[in-house]
This record gives C-alpha cells, sequence and structure tokens, in this order.
C-alpha cells in the first residue's frame, strides 16, 4: 500500500488544523507574471475543491492583490470549510504622487508601496488591513515575514504583539515565514511558536532545516508547514537556466536535479510528485504549500500529491548518494530496506 500524506494535522497545541496540502498564493499577486482576475479564481476554485483548503497569503503578494483576490474567492463560503493564514511585518500606504512602486519580483500591482513596520501598532494595523481585503473576521494563522534583518524589533515588539493577540484569541496559531531555517531555529528555541513556515530548506535538494530547525520543532512541538518544494521551479523542470533559491541554477545543483529526476523516470514517478511527497519523512511537517498560476497547476497539485510513490524509489535514492543515509524517507515502512 503506498504511504499517503497524513490528513488534517493541528498547528503546535493550537487547535488549529490544516490540510497536509495547501495553496501558496503568491502567484495570484501577479509574481513574476500577471495572472488575469478570471483566472486567479478559477485557480482559488480549483484549490478549494480538490482538497487544498489551507490558504497561505500575505500582504507582500502583490501589495495586497493576493489577498484581495483570495477575498473575492472566499466571499459567501462557509468559514470552517478552509484554513486561511496572512503575514505582518510589511504595512501597506498609497504612493505617493509621483512615487514609483517597488516591485520586488510582483507585476501590474496596485498603487501602493510597502513599509517594515514590528511596532505593536504596527501589527495590529497590518492584521486588521489583511482582514479587511481578505473579507474575513479572523484569519487562523499569523506569521511574521521575512524577519530575519529585524531580530531586534522582532524580540522586542512584534512577536510580544502576535503573543498578545493569541492570548486575546484575535488569531489562533502564530509564528515565522522565512527561507532562513537556522534563524527560524533561533526563534522557536527562543519563543511560545505555533508553526513556522519555512521555504526551500527542507527538499530533495536542501536539508539544511533538516539540520538546523526541524530537531528543534521536534523538540518544542511547534509544527512546520513547507513552502518552496521545488527550489524555485528546479525540482519542477530541471532544464538548463532553471532557477534555484531564486537564481540559476549552478551546474553542480542542475546536474543533481537530473539525476534525481533519472531515478524517479526508472519508477515512473514524476519528479515533482517525488518532491512534494519527500518533506513529510518529518514528522514535525504538517502541511506542504505549493503556488499554482492555472487551475490546471492548482489540479495537477492535487493529482501529484496522491501519486503513487513505491518506497524502493527512496531507498534508490540513498544507494545512489543523492539523499543522505540519515535523513527520514517518507515510506510506508520506515524500517524497511530494499
Amino acid at each position: 500500500m503506498p504511504y499517503l500524506p497524513h490528513g488534517p494535522r493541528e498547528l503546535g497545541r493550537s487547535g488549529v488544523t490544516v490540510p497536509p496540502l495547501g495553496l501558496g498564493c503568491a502567484p495570484l499577486g501577479n509574481l513574476y507574471r500577471a495572472v488575469p482576475e478570471a483566472q486567479a479564481q478559477d485557480v482559488l476554485r480549483t484549490a478549494l475543491a480538490t482538497g487544498a483548503r489551507y490558504l497561505d497569503t500575505a500582504p507582500h503578494y502583490g501589495v495586497g492583490l493576493a489577498e484581495e483576490r483570495i477575498g473575492r474567492a472566499l466571499r459567501g463560503r462557509d468559514r470552517a470549510t478552509y484554513t486561511l493564514s496572512t503575514k505582518v511585518g510589511r504595512r501597506l500606504r498609497p504612493l505617493a504622487p509621483g512615487e514609483e512602486a517597488a516591485g520586488e519580483g510582483f507585476v501590474d500591482t496596485p498603487a501602493r508601496a510597502r513599509v517594515r513596520d514590528f511596532s505593536r501598532d504596527g501589527i495590529r494595523a497590518g492584521l486588521d488591513a489583511s482582514l479587511e481585503r481578505l473579507g474575513v473576521e479572523s484569519v487562523d494563522i499569523v506569521y511574521l515575514h521575512d524577519v530575519e534583518d529585524h531580530l531586534r524589533e522582532v524580540y522586542e515588539t512584534g512577536f510580544p504583539a502576535l503573543a498578545e493577540l493569541r492570548d486575546q484569541r484575535a488569531v489562533r496559531a502564530i509564528g515565522f515565514g522565512m527561507n532562513h531555517s537556522g534563524v527560524l531555529a533561533r526563534l522557536v528555541a527562543d519563543l511560545d511558536v505555533d508553526v513556522v513556515l519555512c521555504a526551500g530548506r527542507w527538499t530533495l535538494l536542501e536539508r539544511t532545516a533538516f539540520d538546523d530547525l526541524l530537531p528543534v520543532c521536534a523538540r518544542r512541538g511547534t509544527s512546520v508547514v513547507v513552502g518552496g518544494v521545488y527550489n524555485s521551479g528546479l525540482l519542477a523542470d530541471p532544464s538548463p537556466g532553471a532557477p534555484y533559491d531564486y537564481a540559476p541554477a549552478p551546474p553542480a545543483v542542475l546536474a543533481r536535479a537530473r539525476q534525481l529526476a533519472d531515478v524517479c523516470a526508472e519508477f515512473g514517478v514524476p519528479l515533482k510528485a517525488a518532491a512534494l511527497r519527500f518533506p513529510f519523512g518529518h514528522p514535525a511537517v504538517a502541511s506542504a504549500v505549493v503556488g499554482a498560476a492555472t487551475a490546471d497547476e492548482a489540479a495537477q497539485n492535487a493529482a501529484l500529491f496522491t501519486h503513487d510513490i513505491p518506497d524502493a524509489l527512496w531507498h534508490t535514492l540513498v544507494a545512489r548518494g543523492l539523499l543522505g543515509p540519515d535523513l527520514p524517507l517518507p515510506t510506508a515502512d520506515p524500517g524497511a530496506r530494499p
């Protein structure tokens, strides 16, 4: 019987549950390319219909555009049928006359600017603005976003403000979201964190989080949501020029990705399916959020997630030196050997 990731799982001890597959909504904020409104709504409908009922967004994504699109998609839906997270640490303001928008990777966005703000009032105002764009009274999870260069503010005001909101039951689960697993490990060790969203550091190509973040999360009872399972696209299509960590993949990394794809092909498994399944070998992982810019991509994510992957594939990757022998594998029988 093939291994399938667990069903809905609680984040820490928060009472919030997430399905194992979620939708990362950065593409709906026009990340790198414009997504028409009707297409964005098709993505959201398809994701919700195929079981990806955890939606993760942020004000950063299209300076509020992704949140607004999610709000339109969720209008009239039973609030109990989906889980919703957004992020704080960046407030939005209208552009001043003559001011040009800083795209930061997003195109065709509303005329707004981002402002870093980790003050108590800024955290509350940022969340209130997100709730207005999303059209909901509350979100389930709030992450402090990309705080690696703002740790003093996080410790002094940002996290205490978020913890206060949790204490007041204005939000049920809190944590941090970024791609710096070492910083996440320090924050989890020091603070009462329900969940972290770690992008690109626990994948078929990248074990950094296994060495620093995941042991701390396991010890502290903190859940992990993984993002960036395709490492910016390299594990989706390991072709020359493919991106890795937001830049063209170095030759050695590209070669390893192609070797991973070759082994997957031997077993009739798409590389993307293996990349999506792999993080669930670690028990701290609760969910994976995967982006989609079209309804077909959202449907493909759901199909890949349940693809039959034989245990022998993982053991072959270990035997050929493509995965470390100490890594936990998402096998039906973790103790089995080929």
